[in-house]
């Protein structure tokens, strides 16, 4: 047992950490206008586990800044940071199979990982995970569920999502509003604004967002 503990505090020891500075130097990069560099620098550190440069991996890939656009590629790395709990990557993961870019077409799954943001606070991700109920894409079709939602992403400032709660309320009755508005466990109080992204490489977009009722 005392070799055993010994190997593995030898191992901690002389294992190369993910240095802060390393992430620095990437956003520097990136910053400069130096995509291959930064994406390089990034990738190194999303394949020590680094969470944030997974994401921006995903996006450089997304977004073609670097690399050639890879919406495979950009899904794989998505899934690596959300799967350890990055809100954001769960939010565009859930666009990708929305959309059926880089993997095939999937609500379900996009549901999922549009709840996932959501119960985390983003706005965002509360906003689409509304349309989906409201449409009835990937969940059974509840306006209660999609006015709860897009209640709370208003609230947070999310201008898209005041318009369609302004739609939503058209098409439930008074009663049905208050249901929604009654607290639940699963339903999370306020969180983070859509303005408080910061250090990632992303374009700000709704991923083909429609209101059109």
């Amino acid at each position: 047992m005392r070799l055993l503990i010994s190997a593995l505090t030898a191992l901690m020891l002389f294992a190369t950490p993910v240095v802060a500075g390393d992430l620095e130097d990437a956003w520097a990069a990136y910053e400069a206008g130096d995509y291959v560099k930064a994406f390089r620098l990034f990738k190194s550190l999303a394949e020590q586990g680094n969470v944030d440069a997974q994401f921006n991996v995903g996006e450089m890939y997304d977004n073609g800044k670097g690399v050639p656009e890879d919406n495979a590629k950009a899904v794989y790395w998505y899934r690596k940071s959300a799967e350890q709990g990055d809100k954001w990557a769960q939010f565009n993961l859930g666009i990708k199979y929305d959309k059926g870019e880089g993997v095939p077409e999937n609500d379900a799954k996009a549901v999922h990982w549009y709840r996932k943001a959501a119960e985390q606070g983003l706005a965002r991700a509360r906003l689409r995970l509304s349309l989906m109920y409201a449409t009835g894409d990937g969940v059974p079709e509840d306006y209660v569920q999609a006015y709860a939602w897009s209640s709370i992403a208003a609230v947070q400032g999310e201008e898209l999502a005041k318009k369609s709660q302004g739609l939503i309320k058209e098409q439930i009755t008074p009663a049905q509003i208050a249901e929604a508005q009654k607290p639940r466990s699963y339903l999370p109080s306020f969180g983070e604004s859509t303005s408080c992204r910061s250090r990632r490489t992303s374009r700000e977009e709704y991923g083909g967002l429609s209101l059109t009722p």
